[in-house]
């Protein structure tokens, strides 16, 4: 906004966490506490301070950048902030965090007079700039301990660790519980390890359920599973993929497929315990694909295959096999049908790749990522092969032929 020419008085910064913005209120009303009390350790923000102190910095004229952080700290901030929505000469920007803000139901609260914008952790490609190490010590780091811009400065392993495991507990599943008033805390968390566990996996809520009473004895049904599923997507912890039939052209409600906003939250959910790196780069190749501006779904398609049998008359036997087309991603009227494979070493590897994307008959771009090291190369059916770092570091590899 500096470099546009904003005069600095005119971009107003405030941070409901800041002791030292917090002092600013001092002044304004002064017979009134600035500190709101709730509980030990927890307290609002007086939200009437706040409003004369904005109504100080500010007149009817100029226009003014209100840019907030940790808003859910300011007391009865939805209607502070729908009232300054009323200036027109006021363009405002909030952040925030905890159970007030985990879910997408805030854009009923502002009545549709805000526009929401879900910040994706840091893609490999940003990753890479803050970091003076080569792609693949690069990745090492990235695929255990994610993208999160806070853990990615943190200098230890050790520090990043404890961070991302203490954000699990005490920030994710507690907001979760606070938000949707969850009295079966421990099923709750139990069900966040199951779904670290199966990323890259068909998830049935009712399987899921079944798993509670078999091996848990515990009485959970696959309508409260579904429910805490789409607790864990509404506070931006995972992001359903739904199943698209290509050739049907239709969605396949059950199963779906999750992933992880950030596989380092997903990896201290398991203890770090499943570095498992083919499906942690499914999930990374899918969240690149968002963060570039794509709708991903899977990709379902039921095709004839001639077997090794013949019938009483010689004549070859035929069997339906339903194959996966690891991502399809959309936009306006670009399309591509993308796998995931960390290794293509063998012929037979490629073709097991491949296999689905020979059976796609329109024009779209068909691409195999592998870790290969390889530039990339077309077969004879036009698919294409790329390695892994030259797909997440050239933002141009999907629209054009080569990088």
């Amino acid at each position: 906004m500096l470099n546009e020419g904003i005069p600095s008085a005119n971009i107003i910064r405030f941070a409901f966490d800041s002791d030292e913005d917090i002092d600013l209120l001092e002044s304004f009303y002064p017979e009134e506490p600035t500190k709101l009390e709730q509980s030990q350790n927890v307290f609002y923000v007086n939200s009437k301070k706040f409003r004369a102190y904005i109504k100080n910095r500010t007149n009817d004229k100029d226009k003014y950048y209100l840019l907030l952080d940790e808003v859910q700290m300011l007391d009865s901030f939805v209607g502070t902030l729908n009232g300054l929505l009323r200036h027109s000469n006021y363009d405002i920007y909030v952040t925030g965090s905890n159970s007030k803000f985990l879910s997408s139901d805030i854009a009923t609260e502002f009545k549709g007079r805000g526009t929401i914008i879900h910040v994706l952790p840091l893609a490999f490609s940003e990753y890479m700039q803050g970091i003076d190490l080569p792609p693949e010590k690069a990745w090492r780091e990235y695929i255990v301990t994610g993208g999160i811009p806070l853990v990615a400065q943190m200098k230890s392993e050790e520090e990043k660790i404890s961070y991302l495991k203490n954000l699990c507990e005490e920030t994710y599943l507690k907001d979760i519980i606070i938000h949707n008033r969850i009295k079966k805390k421990v099923e709750l968390g139990d069900t966040f390890d199951i779904l670290a566990s199966m990323i890259g996996s068909p998830v049935n809520a009712r399987k899921i359920s079944d798993t509670f009473k078999s091996i848990m004895d515990k009485g959970i049904t696959a309508d409260t599973v579904g429910d805490y599923i789409d607790y864990f997507q509404d506070a931006f912890v995972v992001s359903k993929a739904k199943r698209y039939n290509i050739k049907g052209r239709k969605y396949i409600g059950s199963p779906y497929k999750l992933y992880f906003e950030d596989v380092g939250v997903r990896n201290a959910r398991l203890n770090f315990r499943q570095i498992e790196e083919t499906h942690i780069m499914e999930n990374i190749l899918y969240n690149e694909l968002r963060y570039r501006g794509f709708n991903v779904d899977v990709g379902e398609l039921s095709v004839s295959e001639k077997t090794d049998r013949v019938d009483i008359n010689g004549k070859s036997i035929y069997a339906q096999k339903n194959l996966e087309v690891d991502f399809i991603a959309s936009k306006g009227n670009q399309k591509f049908y993308i796998q995931s494979a960390l290794s293509i070493e063998t012929v037979e590897k490629q073709m097991q790749e491949k296999r689905s994307l020979y059976y796609i008959d329109d024009s779209f771009k068909k691409i195999v990522v592998a870790k290969s090291g390889i530039n990339p190369t077309y077969d004879e059916n036009g698919v294409m092969t790329i390695d892994l770092f030259d797909f997440l570091l050239s933002d141009k590899v999907l629209e054009t032929d080569a990088i």
